[in-house]
Formats: structure tokens, sequence, C-alpha cells
């Protein structure tokens, strides 16, 4: 099925593809995907355990053919994440596209969903580190410097033991992952 949805310019694209939750079964896909861009050092490589550990914050873009007679298929082309930190907060990670599928809306399809998923749990703030400026930008995202939360909830959040939460605390032990990224956030409405 092609559906129409307007990107970050608000031109009407074409698109082939649907975005759904993650199951188990993507793990793998979403592995594969994510390693080319970890092998360069643009995305945090994780062990397949923490993938089906946090499977219930991916979101997929899945360019199957529904009813093509072969139950159970899908052609996974893109990944992301949403990871809540606090009550207000969240961040959109490994956000992946399948290089074949670049320039045709995925990673607008993944965002658009992730950022209605933030909504959805009554979150106001979504943040990411990224190399990708100009296509974050075009979602509402800016960069920021510092770390935007209160004292007393960084002093909570250096409690965590995820790298991702260290990223966006700006710790200096994960400068190595994260340097000539842009630190990005987003207020939703």
């Amino acid at each position: 099925m092609t559906e129409t949805h307007p990107t970050p310019s608000g031109e009407r694209a074409a698109r082939d593809f649907v975005v759904r939750a993650a199951v188990p079964a993507d793990v793998r896909t979403i592995r594969d995907l994510v390693e080319p861009y970890a092998a360069q050092r643009i995305l945090l490589a994780k062990e397949m355990v923490g993938y089906y550990e946090a499977v219930q914050e991916f979101v997929v873009a899945d360019a199957g053919t529904p009813g093509d007679g072969r139950a159970g298929t899908s052609d996974v082309v893109g990944c992301g994440a949403l990871h809540v930190m606090w009550d207000d907060l969240a961040e959109i990670r490994t956000l992946a596209v399948d290089r074949r599928w670049l320039g045709r809306g995925v990673g607008h399809g993944l965002v658009v969903e992730l950022l209605a998923r933030a909504r959805a749990l009554g979150l106001r703030r979504v943040f990411c580190l990224t190399f990708e400026v100009d296509f974050f930008t075009a979602h509402g995202f800016h960069e920021i410097d510092g770390t935007p939360v209160a004292p007393d909830v960084y002093a909570e959040l250096l409690r965590s033991h995820d790298h991702g939460v260290a990223e966006f605390l700006d710790l200096a032990h994960v400068k190595p992952n994260t340097l000539g990224n842009t630190r990005m956030l987003i207020e939703l409405d």
C-alpha cells in the first residue's frame, strides 16, 4: 500500500512502507541496520541482548507487502527508538535507515512516529545526539549547550547505567563516542 505524507518541507511524498512497533523477530534486522553506522562511529553498537531488552522502545519502517502470501514476512528498512529519561524527557536514539532507502521518507516517518509516542506519554521534550543536524532541524529540533535539566534531576540521571543518558549528560567517559555529534532538543506542544 502506498500512502502519502507531508515531509518537513510541507511537500507530500509517496511512502511505500509502514511504521509499526518493533517485535522481537525484528531485532536481528535492527542490529543489521545499525551495524554499518556503528562501524563508522555514527551510532553506538549494542550487544544483541541490549536490543532485545529495549525492543519495546523501537519502531520500524516495514516495506514488506501485506498479504503477499508469505505469513509473517516483513522487510524492515529503518528503525528508531524512544528512550524515556525522566518524567518530561526522552531521547530519540538508534535511528537508522537502510542506505538503499535514504531520501524516501523513512527517517521522517520514524521521527514523526517517535514524537507522536512521546506526546502520547505526556513528555514535553525530546533530545537527540546526531550528525544529521539539518534533518533534525527540519523536524523542529534546535541545538543546545549544556544539559537542560535541573541540578536535582542531573544528580538522579548520573545514577543511570545507560550510555545514552551519559551522552545526554555530556559526561567525559563517553566523549570518544560523541565527538562531532550535535546535541539537539525539541519542545513538544
